[in-house]
């Protein structure tokens, strides 16, 4: 055992058997991974046992560790909260991080005696509230209109303490005049009034629209007992503006109220998370972020990361959470619903709808930007989906066309990092089959194709599909053995009637999610082999009709005709050349055969 195993599994061994969070460091003393334990020991310690070498990132990290530091803490729930502040703080390379590229915009109430309401995208902690963040800047602007039309509220960044209005130093501005402020500033408005309207927007701003309309009906109503009636018609109009936001706002149903939503959803080496807060039967937040994994990858783990992270984002959580399954550390003070039917159902599809959603505009702003890392991204995730060993950097695909037994043809399309790559592509004539047998022109085709690319040493592509069933398959893969290939070309079918995916020697398909990239990519495949099959098969049976014409002429053939075909492309063409025209391509003799045919045809 060396120095440094000794030191470490000294280490482990004076760890208590207590809730903490630990942290692993690397030689130069950089954190390079944190985690958090129920049993600090035991945790710990499973990081060097054998069972640590099944996982290759793991096996990395370990390799990695010359220190371990860690922190004992009170309750489980303490750990995961620590983990989460400190994983922020550090950014340590083998952790789960978010991933946000932007910095999304809050709602600030400044901690200042006549509190301003303002949009900010910077968190600042200095006692001020914070609401959000809000991943829809027109939903919060609508929000924000809403407060200014329902509360006049100062905008300006005046001292506004006591001793500073006392000394009169202020004067009242624009705002006053047209009615948006009631003039603090100048003493017009007392502290108590205008903090009434701060509870009245923070109430708002959290979704509590009852309470807010119920609080301007009352005003409303004694206002026109005491025969105030300007006083009331203006709390009737903003009883009028509260229900027309209400009415934008996403109900989802009457019966659920204060919930928070949250769902995961695991992709490769990312993971998409959706958060929804409903408040009194209506969405009245959404927020989804990206996660990049660390070496702990399960959705239990992701889940639990997540919950933690928006409970240091928004300052806590409503009392009943909806999950997909029960993440690896609970927070006490909550309740933990995993749903499986009824309204949570629908509010949990909803929340896996917005994360979908986001995933799709993710990918396709990915591909615009990187489009070497998209298509790496859809390649490992096809690798991973049909167990292949090598990533399909070259992949082949082959469509068969004839029309009830004649001029059948094949084509091979080529795909190069998830592209289609047209000069790659070929067509081939079938030469020794008779009549419409798709299996013996697989035969010819493939053994055509591979063979050549042999005999030239060209580099074999890493995964072949067949378009079509198992019967497709088995005569691609005869050849695939007769030719040694068996173990270097991955191949698989792909039928076209419930896109399933066959693999050599096993009966039962595959069926992919058909929203799934490795998908769409076969499917792609499989519908370019088909256009550019009969396109080819289409020019070949026009040109056999074309063909069929010319050698009605006596004494011209299919070769001859060919030829004429090739260089004029028509048969109005050849009519309309001159002999000479005809004969430098022809020969004298055919020349004087199609010329004496068309003028004796034109006569007649």
């Amino acid at each position: 055992m060396s120095i440094l195993s000794t030191y470490l599994s000294d280490l482990v061994a004076a760890l208590p058997h207590l809730p903490g969070v630990y942290r692993f460091l690397n030689a130069e003393g950089t954190v390079i991974y944190v985690g958090k334990a129920k049993d600090l020991r035991k945790r710990v310690a499973q990081y060097f046992t054998s069972r640590s070498n099944d996982n290759g990132k793991l096996r990395v990290l370990v390799s990695r560790i010359a220190d371990i530091k860690h922190t004992v803490v009170l309750t489980e729930a303490d750990a995961l909260l620590l983990e989460n502040n400190l994983i922020k703080e550090l950014q340590p390379r083998y952790n789960v991080l978010l991933k946000d590229d932007k910095t999304y915009p809050w709602i600030c109430i400044k901690n200042e005696t006549f509190p301003r309401v303002f949009a900010t995208r910077r968190v600042v902690k200095d006692g001020s509230k914070y609401f959000g963040p809000y991943t829809s800047v027109t939903m919060m602007h609508l929000m924000l209109d809403l407060i200014r039309q329902l509360y006049p509220l100062r905008t300006c960044s005046l001292n506004l303490s006591p001793e500073t209005i006392a000394k009169g130093k202020y004067k009242v501005c624009l705002e006053y005049h047209i009615g948006r402020c009631k003039g603090p500033c100048v003493d017009k408005q007392a502290e108590a009034d205008y903090r009434s309207n701060i509870e009245a927007v923070v109430a708002i701003i959290k979704g509590q629209l009852n309470e807010v309309g119920e609080l301007l009906r009352k005003n409303m109503q004694q206002a026109a007992d005491e025969y105030r009636f300007e006083d009331a018609q203006k709390f009737k109009d903003r009883l009028d503006m509260l229900k027309r936001y209400q009415s934008k706002s996403v109900i989802v149903t009457p019966s659920i109220s204060n919930v928070d939503v949250f769902t995961v959803i695991p992709d490769g080496n990312e993971a998409y998370c959706n958060f929804l807060r409903v408040v009194q039967g209506a969405v009245v937040q959404s927020h989804t972020v990206e996660l990049r994994l660390g070496i702990e990858e399960e959705k239990e783990t992701l889940l639990g990361y997540f919950i933690a992270e928006m409970y240091e984002r928004l300052g806590g959580l409503s009392k009943e959470l909806i999950v997909p399954f029960l993440p690896d550390y609970e927070l006490p003070e909550l309740r933990y619903t995993v749903p499986q039917r009824g309204d949570k159902m629908k509010l949990m599809e909803l929340s896996e709808r917005n994360c979908r959603l986001y995933k799709l505009e993710r990918l396709k702003q990915l591909e615009k930007t990187n489009p070497e890392r998209h298509a790496e991204r859809i390649l490992n995730t096809l690798k991973k989906d049909l167990n292949l060993q090598d990533l399909p950097v070259h992949i082949e695909c082959f469509d068969n066309s004839n029309l009830m037994g004649t001029n059948a043809v094949s084509a091979c399309v080529v795909f190069r990092n998830a592209k289609p790559s047209k000069k790659d592509y070929r067509h081939f004539n079938v030469k020794t089959v008779v009549g419409a047998n798709d299996y013996a022109t697989m035969v010819e085709v493939i053994t055509r194709r591979y063979s050549r690319m042999l005999n030239e040493g060209t580099p074999l592509p890493q995964l072949m599909v067949i378009d079509g069933g198992k019967g497709q398959l088995n005569a691609a893969l005869e050849v695939l053995q007769s030719l040694g290939l068996v173990g270097q070309i991955a191949i698989v079918g792909l039928a076209e009637r419930m896109e399933e995916i066959y693999f050599p020697g096993d009966p039962v398909p595959l069926f992919l999610d058909k929203n799934s990239e490795s998908l769409r990519l076969l499917m792609q495949l499989r519908d370019e082999a088909h256009r550019f099959s009969i396109s080819h098969h289409r020019n070949k049976r026009s040109a056999a009709l074309i063909s069929t014409e010319l050698t009605e002429i006596p004494g011209i053939g299919a070769k001859t005709a060919d030829k004429l075909l090739s260089k004029f492309r028509s048969v109005a063409r050849i009519k309309a050349a001159s002999e000479e025209e005809l004969a430098a391509v022809a020969g004298r003799k055919a020349a004087e055969m199609v010329k004496r045919y068309f003028q004796e045809e034109k006569s007649d």
